[in-house]
């Protein structure tokens, strides 16, 4: 089901490139641009679950994350697109405004807040009696895990790997480094598993925003053996797997001033938004590596931009302070 703005944008970052890239060239591939009110990579996921639906039956989702979830929003959206009824198991307290919070409110889904501790302890209970609720209601419900990211949210990302490779090939990129913030780990396994397949001289690298090496490992193997119900000849060898979790900071999104510094700079040199959960981390890592001397195997370095602009107003102060600071 098409539900995106494809192919996105490859885009040379030739002023970043100076700054940061010593001597490489730096690439952005704009999945912020896929649409659907600015849904980022979610959508691609989204699609083959809107797709699924479609074919059972299905007639309300449920999903969730955490207050800001860019995620639980652009469900929210999707669902409004097609009629679906969406309810929204949110971790944290109320109230609940601003950001993604009002979008899901504008887009008619039920929120449902958890208290922090009782959604990392009951989360899967919680789901399921939300989702025996649907029924009594005379809903027909598909649960959607955490980011999309399961053995079909991860399709989107192959299909995503494949366009990026068509992006490389008009861009005369031979050998890339693909790297993407990883949360939910299925953007990662998406395209991991779509490099392995098609373009294995090039290689993807998570930074993660959450979690560890050890963890995503298993996430991406994870729903590359679930994803295997779609195609039996699926494969992604675990030494493809690579992931970065020096970068996540003080915890999943807290972002310290370094990280607000940066998307204050990228924003300055090349007019794109980063996010301080998601890409905002994702990209201090990759060029403080830069600055270490990393990836000397490559010359290009592609960064794919998932999106979560509305991530941003949440953190206003920290990103006022970064301005005051550098100015």
């Amino acid at each position: 089901m098409n539900l995106a703005q494809r192919p996105t944008p490859l885009t040379l970052l030739d002023r970043a490139s100076d700054r940061w890239g010593r001597g490489k060239r730096l690439w952005v591939k704009r999945d912020d641009l896929t649409g659907s009110t600015l849904t980022g990579n979610k959508v691609r996921k989204l699609e083959f679950f809107a797709a699924h639906a479609n074919q059972h039956g299905y007639t309300s989702f449920i999903t969730c994350g955490g207050l800001q979830s860019n995620h639980a929003r652009a469900t929210a959206g999707v669902c409004a697109q097609l009629g679906l009824h969406c309810e929204l198991v949110l971790r944290g307290r109320p109230p609940l405004e601003g950001g993604n919070t009002l979008l899901d409110a504008l887009f008619g889904a039920e929120v449902t807040p958890v208290e922090p501790r009782e959604y990392v302890k009951n989360l899967e209970a919680l789901l399921h009696a939300t989702a025996d609720r649907h029924r009594q209601q005379g809903y027909q419900p598909l649960v959607i895990p955490t980011g999309g990211s399961n053995g079909l949210g991860i399709w989107g990302y192959i299909a995503a790997a494949e366009e990026l490779i068509a992006d490389m090939a008009q861009a005369r990129i031979e050998k890339a480094l693909v790297v993407c913030a990883t949360g939910s780990g299925g953007t990662q396994a998406g395209l991991t598993a779509g490099f392995a397949l098609l373009s294995p001289e090039s290689r993807v690298l998570g930074m993660a925003v959450c979690d560890d090496e050890h963890y995503f490992k298993e996430k991406v193997l994870d729903d590359v053996e679930q994803a295997k119900a779609h195609w039996a000849d699926l494969s992604c060898p675990p030494d493809r797997i690579f992931t970065n979790d020096s970068y996540i900071g003080a915890g999943y999104g807290i972002a310290g001033p370094e990280v607000y510094k940066t998307i204050g700079e990228l924003a300055g040199l090349e007019g794109i938004l980063l996010d301080p959960v998601y890409t905002g981390k994702a990209f201090y890592g990759l060029i403080t590596e830069l600055k270490k001397g990393e990836y000397q195997d490559v010359e290009d370095i592609i960064f794919v931009h998932t999106g979560g602009v509305f991530g941003v107003f949440p953190h206003e102060q920290g990103l006022r302070e970064a301005l005051s600071h550098a100015g």
